[in-house]
């Protein structure tokens, strides 16, 4: 003997406002990220990376693309 299905009482929610991301939810982690690369591209930090070669070439070349 097959069971009775009860109707949904509520319709099914398919998207819409609730999945919209406010604006601070990428607004900060692109500042927290922001302030992390300032610390990084401090000049008095400089004295640090020139102890290992690779690194200070790795730097000169991300300072190159970024300034074109």
């Amino acid at each position: 003997m097959p069971t009775r299905t009860h109707p949904r009482t509520r319709p099914v929610n398919t998207g819409g406002v609730g999945t919209r991301l406010p604006w601070w939810a990428l607004a900060l982690p692109a500042l927290a990220f922001a302030a992390l690369l300032a610390l990084l591209w401090n000049p008095s930090n400089a004295h640090a990376a020139a102890a290992d070669p690779a690194t200070a070439q790795l730097w000169q070349h991300i300072r190159e693309l970024l300034t074109r």
